[in-house]
């Protein structure tokens, strides 16, 4: 290595760095600079510690989204997943059926495709609630 990428190589202890790695740095806007403390009565600080928790995130996060976004979202339950699953496979027969009304023409998937279109209205109904 020739002597001007060694000076370039070299950090301030004098050992050598070849291929920087590990996560890239945080540019001014995004490091997390500023600590403020908040005094809250026990009531208060049980209801930021759970809904938060149904949030999914930690209590710090909960309070930047509210911040930035007037309020903090809520993840998806598990039953809510389960059902967008389910609503996808739906979505993938329904394009399986669509390929082969195309094939064979529309009156082969008729029925099959009129019973996959009420189940998967029934369970949009359900994800509604």
């Amino acid at each position: 290595m020739n002597s001007e990428k060694r000076k370039n190589n070299v950090m301030n202890n004098g050992r050598e760095r070849i291929g920087k790695g590990g996560r890239p740095a945080k540019g001014v806007t995004e490091k997390l600079k500023y600590r403020i403390t908040v005094k809250m009565a026990t009531e208060d600080y049980y209801l930021l510690k759970s809904k938060a928790k149904s949030a999914g995130v930690s209590a710090s996060e909960f309070i930047r989204g509210c911040i930035t976004q007037g309020g903090a979202k809520e993840r998806l339950s598990k039953e809510h997943g389960d059902l967008i699953r389910k609503l996808c496979g739906m979505a993938n027969n329904l394009n399986q059926l669509a390929r082969k009304a195309n094939a064979e023409g529309y009156t082969s998937v008729f029925l099959p495709c009129r019973t996959l279109m009420i189940e998967i209205d029934n369970l949009v109904n359900r994800i509604r609630l």
